[in-house]
């Protein structure tokens, strides 16, 4: 079952026990000194530790080689994992009760401590992590109490962008060379890729999720975007522009914004409220009537994956989704 995670419209009281481990870890961080004032920019510091600047700028000390990792995003899961480091807690993925589907099974085992709504205070306490990752977290209130449990770095900037992430993550687990290593990995993936598109290479490529709510498009300034920006793919319509939130919404009348030389569609979950939705969808004549529809050209996703705040791993794989669907 997934904890009540915390949010600025509704925190659940804490237990007296959590409010005196919280009590408790003040008075230790303030006897020792906050991470803040002992911080830099990834940099050695003094008792085994690393001094880094997070994405808001703000700066952290982190133990050197921390071995008890929570991660609050979907993204800080996925770089912990494409680094070796097995998180002692994950916040559950969009649409999801625990880890993304594509991270299932490397992640099997790991606490849930939270959703994408918010941490749940004392399931972290619980984990008793030496740090943690807080995605783009940026609700004050709850980073203060993350910070009173452990060094707590926001690792997601507004670019949302998941090398930057993973570069910094590799710096707070003491990663740094394994990061540096992925990424180069997924350049080479990218050109390889690009060469082997052909004409393909030059194509629009739409991008649209669907649930109970409708059709949703995917435009600039998320995930999926960026992967597709590193292949060069043109995108239709108002996919060109940056949208006002993760995605936007569309109309059964507006249907062609989502069409494209190719199209990959899909839902957070194939099961629960998304089950079937897919298969409803594909009956619509709107759909049918589609260029990439009547082309083939149009490919069932995991959107968990594709349309979430996305990840190291997720990048790669959605190379590996492309190249299977428009590579012949």
């Amino acid at each position: 079952m997934v904890p009540t995670p915390v949010s600025p419209s509704r925190r659940p009281a804490r237990s007296a026990a959590t409010a005196a481990v919280l009590a408790a870890l003040a008075l230790t961080a303030s006897a020792c000194g906050s991470p803040e004032q002992n911080a830099g920019s990834g940099d050695s510091g003094k008792n085994g530790t690393t001094r880094v600047t997070d994405a808001t700028g703000a700066e952290v000390a982190v133990p050197a080689a921390p071995k008890r990792v929570v991660a609050l995003s979907e993204m800080d899961l996925d770089s912990a994992l494409a680094l070796g480091v097995q998180p002692v807690g994950l916040t559950a993925g969009r649409g999801q009760k625990g880890a993304p589907a594509y991270l299932a099974d490397r992640a099997k085992g790991i606490p849930v401590v939270g959703a994408v709504t918010g941490p749940d205070i004392e399931k972290v306490v619980q984990a008793k992590p030496d740090v943690i990752l807080a995605g783009q977290l940026a609700d004050q209130q709850v980073l203060q109490q993350l910070k009173k449990i452990a060094p707590t770095v926001v690792t997601v900037d507004n670019t949302k962008s998941w090398q930057k992430s993973l570069e910094l993550t590799g710096t707070v687990l003491g990663k740094a060379n394994a990061a540096k290593k992925f990424l180069t990995s997924y350049d080479t993936k990218v050109a390889a890729l690009k060469k082997d598109l052909g004409p393909d290479a030059h194509a629009r490529v739409s991008v649209a999720r669907y649930s109970a709510k409708g059709t949703a498009v995917m435009q600039q300034g998320v995930f999926i975007s960026d992967v597709l920006k590193d292949l060069g793919f043109a995108r239709p319509g108002i996919q060109n522009e940056k949208g006002a939130g993760h995605s936007s919404p569309i109309s059964d009348e507006n249907l062609q914004e989502i069409d494209g030389d190719w199209l990959f569609i899909g839902t957070l979950s194939s099961t629960g409220p998304d089950k079937g939705l897919l298969d409803e969808l594909a009956k619509k004549p709107a759909y049918k009537e589609l260029k990439a529809v009547r082309n083939h050209h149009a490919t069932v996703i995991d959107g968990s994956k594709w349309t979430s705040l996305g990840g190291a791993q997720a990048a790669v794989s959605v190379l590996d989704d492309i190249r299977k669907a428009m590579v012949k």
